[in-house]
């Protein structure tokens, strides 16, 4: 019997490198850096790598697909906010053949496919709706649950969440700082089977906190200990770019995690199956009730 569990999570944000190219050759004082701007070179394309990490290590993820809404569907005072431009210089498709592949091969490999709602989606219920049908039209099945982008969540977004057929949630939780503040156990904050993963960690937060990869690896050590003390259920969140060579440390950080999970006797997959053994092993919904009160 597995002595805690750890979801693998991984919210697409940005699967294209952008104004980032253009920003690197520019501090960096290099040209060549525009080369991946090309969808050849294309470093945030992370997809087979992360696959291919995974199923050397015999576990299963969550991808989480976002549907940023264009510039031209949103308001004149949106259109003068830099925040918007970021995400619209972000957006993606998922329709398009390329990432239509992509998820495909996903749902057929055994991986889990999301939604990740988009930035204002957190309390507009009608367009989490219809991003999750914008998903599903290419998955071909119901996703189960996701995440809202920039973890952006009201008191009202679980129960859009529910509403529109979603079995969970994992946007409770910080970009700098991790750990069990919200407990060791999911949360079901009706008392029914719609139940919340609390986010335990998000990979940035470790070099927020650390200055080195070796004090950031001895942070993830201490969380995957706590976790098997309690029996926890450990969720955590690596955005694909992050295991680019843009960002080193993130690749060698998010393997040693799960091999070192592995060796503490875990369950690794994605949260749906997680949810689905919760459901099946008889989850006290009741008591877990309790902790979602305490943690409003």
């Amino acid at each position: 019997m597995a002595e805690f569990a750890l979801c693998l999570t991984h919210d697409v944000d940005r699967p294209y490198k952008s104004y980032q190219s253009i920003a690197d050759a520019l501090v960096e004082r290099d040209p060549s850096r525009l080369a991946d701007l090309s969808p050849q070179v294309n470093p945030y394309w992370q997809f087979d790598s992360l696959m291919e990490l995974e199923d050397e290590l015999g576990v299963r993820s969550a991808f989480y697909f976002l549907s940023e809404r264009g510039l031209r569907n949103r308001s004149l005072r949106k259109w003068l906010r830099p925040r918007y431009w970021i995400e619209h210089l972000g957006r993606y498709d998922v329709s398009a053949p390329r990432m239509a592949r992509v998820i495909e091969e996903l749902d057929a490999g055994g991986w889990e496919v999301g939604l990740h709602g988009s930035y204002d989606s957190y309390d507009d219920p009608e367009r989490l709706a219809t991003e999750k049908k914008i998903v599903e039209r290419v998955l071909g099945h119901p996703v189960k649950g996701g995440r809202q982008h920039f973890l952006n969540r009201v008191p009202a977004t679980w129960d859009h969440h529910r509403t529109i057929g979603l079995s969970y949630d994992s946007s409770l939780g910080s970009s700098t700082e991790y750990g069990f503040a919200h407990g060791y156990d999911p949360i079901h904050p009706f008392g029914d089977e719609f139940t919340v993963f609390p986010l335990t960690l998000m990979e940035v937060a470790l070099f927020e906190q650390h200055d080195d990869l070796e004090s950031a690896w001895d942070a993830c050590e201490r969380l995957l200990t706590e976790a098997a003390a309690n029996d926890a259920v450990m969720t955590v969140l690596w955005h694909p770019r992050y295991l680019s060579d843009d960002f080193p440390g993130y690749r060698t950080l998010y393997r040693r995690l799960i091999e070192r999970a592995l060796e503490l006797d875990a369950w690794i997959g994605p949260p749906a199956e997680c949810y689905g053994r919760l459901v099946e092993e008889g989850d006290d919904i009741a008591e877990l009730d309790a902790a979602a009160n305490a943690a409003d």
